[in-house]
């Protein structure tokens, strides 16, 4: 497949800027409405706006049945279980520290990598992973960062959540998929969508009709369904397959910090010394994965 320098500097915003607002986003919904409800919502609607823009625009929507099963996996791993238990374990966390802990993903990538699929590891990834873990636990250490009762069951599925979006990344990496990357998320998105319902029904979460919503929790759905899943996931799904897994798997270093910024702007949360040096350390770690050569 051609690369495109101008579309993979796009998408690397996309899954840098509007997946580190999603913390912010989801956390503020999520007080309100009911996990599972939030994220099915969130995937149904933004799958249905998909398929509406792919058939105004011309483009088939007809998928081949191994497509449509590799689509749905895929929707699992990343949605239904990595995106709709991470909401549900931001009721036992908060977002700055959920999104700090999302930063493992790297790690938890690259030793997949190497235990499942036999792969070497790049002295230069190492570095990076070991930069990366070394600025989150400068972020997690400090005594400002208070988290709620029971947070460990938060960050226990916080954890499988990471593990889950790791093995989707490398199983999409190479699954037969619909050529367009458009409709690929739209499958996804409609898969997890369905999955999620079906869970919310199973643990028996109460519905609030949109009309009953705070004005906020309104703002946050529509940020999440236009920037968060239909931008950053199509955007996601195309750098899977022109750039390495690694590269991808960097949004967990960067996500963090636009996380906390975003806390420090709109919810006063204090920003310290400490914080930035190890936003430092973390980008640092960012450019030493990136600049990993690839055989």
């Amino acid at each position: 497949m051609e690369k495109k320098p101008a579309l993979i500097i796009l998408s690397f915003f996309a899954v840098y800027v509007f997946w580190g607002s999603t913390y912010l986003w989801n956390k503020m919904a999520v007080t309100e409405l009911p996990p599972f409800m939030l994220a099915s919502i969130r995937f149904t609607t933004a799958s249905a706006i998909v398929f509406i823009i792919a058939i105004a625009s011309g483009k088939s929507l007809k998928i081949t049945k191994k497509q449509f099963l590799n689509t749905v996996l895929a929707g699992f791993l990343f949605l239904a279980y990595g995106n709709g238990v991470f909401v549900w374990a931001l009721k036992y966390v908060d977002s700055g520290f959920a999104s700090l802990l999302a930063s493992l993903q790297p790690l938890v990538l690259l030793l997949m990598m190497r235990f499942v699929q036999r792969k070497s590891l790049k002295i230069k990834s190492i570095i990076g992973v070991a930069l990366g873990l070394l600025g989150m636990y400068l972020l997690v250490s400090q005594k400002g960062l208070q988290m709620q009762e029971d947070s460990w069951i938060g960050i226990l599925m916080i954890m499988s959540c990471i593990i889950s979006w790791s093995a989707g990344s490398l199983f999409i990496a190479k699954a037969d998929t619909p050529s367009n990357f458009f409709i690929t998320t739209g499958y996804q998105m409609l898969s997890a969508g369905v999955i999620l319902a079906i869970s919310s029904w199973a643990f028996d979460e109460k519905w609030i009709a949109p009309i009953d919503w705070q004005f906020e929790t309104r703002i946050s759905l529509v940020c999440l369904i236009l920037f968060g899943s239909i931008a950053a996931f199509t955007a996601f799904n195309y750098l899977l397959k022109v750039v390495s897994t690694e590269k991808v798997a960097t949004s967990s270093y960067v996500n963090p910090i636009i996380a906390l910024l975003l806390g420090w702007y709109f919810l006063n949360e204090t920003i310290t010394v400490q914080s930035m040096i190890a936003a430092a350390i973390m980008l640092t770690g960012v450019y030493f994965i990136n600049s990993r050569k690839v055989r």
